[in-house]
């Protein structure tokens, strides 16, 4: 079985991300698509929050599934038996960032590292910048999946 892992935060996940795990699971037999835990950042949604979302909109694919990692992710690659990487690339900034991390994958365990150019309609699309447009009233529509829409543009109304 080729099985592949494609890792972020997702905070919240965007359609850019939806792109590259619809095309990784057009390749793959398995996509495990993991929220990587960074105990050191506040996220605006829980990790199970985040896993619930993916799991949502990753649904209609039946060769992906939602899991969750603390630590290296060649760690979740061994443990699971995931021989290689997917990451998305948006620009020249993201490369020269994911190769380093590609290379340390690739001394300490052997994964391999696919990099996916992001479709255009998607490359200026990030987790951060969603939430920032909507914390100061902006319309994100069509850049998110709507259930994360609604889910997003409700919890930045809380706060």
């Amino acid at each position: 079985m080729r099985r592949v892992v494609c890792p972020g935060s997702f905070d919240p996940v965007t359609n850019g991300h939806l792109d590259i795990i619809s095309r990784a699971s057009r390749l793959f037999d398995e996509v495990v698509v993991a929220v990587m835990i960074n105990k050191t950042k506040q996220g605006l949604f829980t990790v199970d929050e985040r896993m619930e979302l993916l799991g949502e909109v990753t649904k209609e694919y039946g060769n992906v599934r939602v899991d969750s990692w603390y630590g290296l992710l060649v760690d979740f690659c061994r443990v699971n038996d995931i021989p290689m990487i997917v990451k998305g690339l948006r620009a020249v900034s993201d490369y020269e960032y994911e190769l380093q991390m590609a290379q340390m994958n690739h001394r300490m365990a052997g994964v391999e590292t696919m990099f996916m150019s992001t479709n255009p309609l998607y490359s200026y699309l990030s987790s951060s910048l969603m939430k920032e447009v909507v914390k100061f009233g902006g319309d994100v529509s069509g850049l998110v999946p709507d259930v994360v829409h609604d889910r997003l543009v409700g919890r930045l109304r809380e706060s």
